[in-house]
């Protein structure tokens, strides 16, 4: 059965792995990298990882499921599995997202205008089990016969017949994780269909209703961030030392001496950075700091319990999650009496907290929550620090347009005009603004390390972006020209990161890659000239 046309019913057999993933069947990439010698090699399942784990769709391992070992087991998690799409159907259960999920559902009329625009299915060859339409003609068809009342004898006269076995459930729930929820499918179709809210609806049933999740996602993730403070582990008590220590790091670089503000009272703004920065980017929330210390901006940030994370994952796969810490971050700028919260380069962080978190958050934790993106904007434009753009001249610059940010907020214009005043030679990727691709790695897949999903996240669904980047740079693709790749949000930096290094895109075409502010701040007059590193990392 591998590799033919997979269609909805074949989900359902106990047949083995569905579909058998080679690289040679992806589409090429552009110079130096068309040949398929040089892609970075896509690890295969062993023998042992196979019996242990689900890996039945096409070999590849994002949950780590452990096989069930009795039939009894398997009815049990189908039972889960049905009882939770009842309940995506029921007003109360889900009010949140019932609305766009029945829409979506009803009056798809499957014309793959979205499978035109989804950069997984186009890079994988057009594989048929990577089509957006395929997961939700699995749901609809399931909707059909489990909730919608006498569907199963309807279904079979209509021939959209499909069995809840466990095979299909186990092969669905790592479908869930083979989409990254860019929405481009959402924003390309003519009727406002929504194919990405089907794959996060599908991942809050393995969650809420399973128990079954991503360890990145919700072990390490939520339940480490509303335990210790932080998705990275890093208590209050830690947070408060990583700022001492970067105090000190400024003062040695820049020479500029000056404390964070932490814990103020009644100050103008509350700015909330994505955690991994400080641990994997310390330089991107020190650039922030600096540029606000020159800008003269009242600011603080928060020890509170998720006051200085502004992680939320729960908004790619569970809402309860995403609730709990939403209401936390609003709780940490109320207790601080702040006018505003603005969010670091965080493409989720945004999302989650300026627009679903208007679903939870109400009365006085209703506080006006701002991108740093705007902020940024009028402080360089106003010329509210002082700025020598020829500081960034021998630099070759591109922007990646974050999805969440950019396609899903409308955030476009701010990060082009800074980039244009500090920046002689700045080239725009094609396509841009709100019709960008994906880094690949949105949705989580940036923090999923486990088994061989790295692999597939960076020769699959990164791929898209990693041609975007060589066909930018194609002019000046030799290593003699430094080229930088602005992403201003942590997710996606992560994802460019280990796309870069996979590909030895470093050493080979002197790409480097980091956030907006880190090029504000090296073309700052008050710093000596070099804040950005150019090392291949």
């Amino acid at each position: 059965m591998a590799n033919r046309k997979i269609k909805p019913k074949d989900m359902s057999k106990n047949c083995g792995q569905l579909v058998q993933l080679d690289v040679k069947n992806f589409l090429p990439l552009p110079p130096p990298y068309d040949s398929y010698d040089l892609e970075p090699k896509f690890k295969q399942l062993t023998d042992e990882q196979k019996a242990k784990y689900e890996s039945d769709l096409d070999g590849v391992i994002a949950v780590k499921l452990p096989r069930p070992q009795t039939d009894e087991e398997k009815r049990e998690l189908v039972e889960k599995f049905l009882s939770g799409l009842k309940k995506l159907f029921d007003k109360e259960s889900n009010w949140t997202f019932i609305q766009p999920l029945y829409l979506t559902l009803e009056y798809c009329a499957k014309c793959q205008t979205c499978s035109s625009a989804c950069p997984i299915f186009l890079e994988s060859g057009e594989q048929e089990i990577y089509r957006p339409t395929f997961r939700s003609d699995i749901m609809r068809r399931l909707y059909n016969k489990y909730v919608k009342t006498g569907g199963r004898f309807w279904t079979k006269l209509t021939g959209d017949d499909i069995d809840a076995t466990w095979e299909m459930i186990a092969r669905l729930m790592e479908l869930s994780y083979r989409c990254t929820i860019c929405r481009r499918c959402a924003q390309t179709c003519p009727i406002g269909a929504d194919n990405g809210l089907i794959t996060r609806e599908l991942r809050k049933i393995f969650s809420m209703e399973m128990g079954i999740n991503i360890d990145p996602l919700h072990k390490l993730g939520s339940v480490q961030q509303l335990e210790t403070g932080s998705s990275t582990g890093m208590t209050a008590i830690a947070f408060k030392d990583n700022i001492e220590f970067m105090e000190e790091e400024v003062e040695e670089r820049t020479g500029m001496k000056f404390n964070w503000p932490m814990d103020v009272e009644g100050a103008d703004i509350l700015l909330i950075h994505n955690a991994g920065e400080f641990l994997a980017w310390p330089e991107n929330p020190e650039a922030f700091a600096i540029i606000f210390e020159k800008a003269g901006i009242s600011y603080t940030l928060s020890s509170e319990i998720c006051g200085y994370d502004s992680v939320n994952y729960g908004v790619w796969y569970d809402d309860v999650q995403f609730a709990k810490v939403a209401l936390l971050h609003a709780q940490a700028a109320k207790k601080l009496g702040v006018k505003k919260i603005v969010l670091g380069e965080c493409g989720h962080a945004h999302k989650a907290l300026t627009v679903i978190a208007d679903r939870v958050v109400t009365g006085d934790l209703q506080i006006p929550r701002e991108s740093s993106l705007t902020l940024l904007r009028e402080i360089v434009m106003k010329d509210m620090i002082k700025l020598d753009p020829s500081r960034n001249d021998d630099i070759c610059v591109t922007l990646h347009d974050p999805c969440n940010l950019v396609r899903l907020m409308g955030v476009v214009q701010p990060q082009r005009d800074i980039i244009k005043k500090i920046c002689k030679n700045f080239r725009e990727m094609t396509p841009h603004g709100v019709e960008n691709y994906c880094c690949g790695g949105g949705s989580g897949f940036a923090i999923t390390q486990d088994a061989n999903f790295p692999d597939w996240r960076n020769t699959l669904s990164c791929r898209r972006k990693m041609r975007q980047i060589l066909d930018t740079f194609q002019d000046v693709i030799g290593p003699e020209q430094k080229k930088y790749v602005c992403a201003p949000c942590s997710n996606c930096k992560g994802a460019i990161r280990d796309m870069l290094d996979a590909y030895g895109a470093f050493e080979k075409c002197n790409i480097l890659y980091g956030g907006l502010v880190e090029l504000i701040v090296n073309a700052m007059v008050d710093v000596p000239e070099g804040f950005l590193e150019w090392e291949w990392h």
